[in-house]
């Protein structure tokens, strides 16, 4: 879609310097745009770029006023990149109405200009929106319900029951609803505890391809508006995501944890069952997180601790070996110092 670079500007609330009627049809990095896209500098140290790029415009920051070519001026060069995409990449919606090829229950409401693929499957008493979009393999168990201009992508699974709101973007492979690990022993026995709560997922939620929302075992799991999550994430029974939180690859959630409003819990972080974390917390990657942590921190590590004090900790870590060998050379000198004086008073 192309657009001038004025007209850019006012959707980002920014500031051209020099030609705003240069056209725009597309974007790239800035070692690889080409005349008639734009491009953006996040970080001063590629500042000296900026006269080497073949773009016809780059999106800088406030403090950027001179360079060869057009610039679009914002507080947040980075995030004006993201909305610009937005506008040139969109693609005007298309209903293709019900594939022969899918199955839709009798029983089940769809929307208007719902997009069905082959092999999709729609369950008794399902409520699929208006422009939801579903790809092939996509299963939608009984009683579910799917919010308007949703889309999920090929082999999506969602349980019976299963609750999801508006613009909801689920990526291939993720599943939805399926029982939570819920066992009591019985001597060696393990028996299995029925999962009968649901999953509800809030409005303009993203999920990553093949991560895991467990079902309450009673009750809900609750993904809150907003919240966008990573692939590979578990997410076990009874949790609540607050709104507007960030979910990195290969988190692991255990049961019944809470986990805050804009929280973001980096790559491979864990969270133990029941555990708490506070609003606008940052986890750093491969932190465990084993009980409550306070609102307006970042921490790291496993435990998870605060960050600084992390930080101290793991500067002591690598002095580990060193200490060793300091402390054992000190144990050999006491050593020879005590058998001297036993020496000593033995003569």
């Amino acid at each position: 879609m192309m657009r001038k670079l004025r007209e850019l500007a006012e959707l980002v609330g920014g500031t051209v310097i020099g030609d705003g009627e240069v056209e725009i049809s597309g974007a790239g990095a800035i070692d690889e745009a080409r005349p008639g896209e734009i491009t953006f500098v996040a970080s001063p140290k590629y500042y000296g770029k900026l006269n080497e790029t073949r773009a016809s415009a780059v999106i800088v920051s406030k403090e950027v006023s001179q360079a060869g070519k057009p610039l679009l001026c914002v507080a947040n060069p980075y995030l004006a990149f993201a909305k610009i995409l937005s506008v040139l990449f969109q693609q005007p919606y298309q209903p293709r109405g019900v594939d022969p090829l899918a199955s839709v229950s009798p029983a089940a409401q769809l929307g208007k200009e719902v997009t069905l693929y082959p092999f999709v499957y729609v369950g008794d008493r399902c409520r699929i929106g208006d422009r939801v979009v579903l790809h092939p393999g996509v299963c939608i168990g009984d009683d579910c319900s799917i919010g308007e201009e949703s889309i999920l992508f090929p082999n999506v699974s969602v349980y019976p029951g299963t609750v999801i709101g508006k613009r909801a973007i689920l990526h291939s492979g993720v599943v939805v609803g399926s029982d939570g690990f819920g066992y009591v022993k019985d001597g060696r026995k393990s028996v299995k505890i029925p999962q009968v709560g649901t999953v509800e997922i809030e409005d303009d939620v993203e999920i990553g391809a093949n991560t895991t929302i467990d079902r309450a075992t009673l009750g809900k799991t609750l993904i809150r508006r907003g919240v966008k999550i990573d692939n590979l994430v578990q997410v076990a029974h009874n949790v609540v995501i607050g709104e507007d939180s960030v979910i990195v690859a290969q988190v692991g959630i255990a049961g019944s944890a809470r986990i805050g409003s804009n929280v973001t819990l980096a790559g491979q972080a864990g969270v133990a069952d029941h555990a708490e974390i506070g609003d606008n917390v940052m986890v750093g990657g491969q932190s465990g997180v084993m009980n409550k942590l306070a609102a307006d921190a970042a921490y790291s590590g496993t435990p998870a601790i605060p960050h600084r004090e992390y930080l101290r900790v793991a500067n002591v870590w690598q002095k580990l070996p060193e200490v060793k060998k300091t402390l054992l050379e000190l144990e050999n000198r006491l050593a020879r110092i005590e058998a001297a004086i036993s020496s000593g008073k033995e003569k």
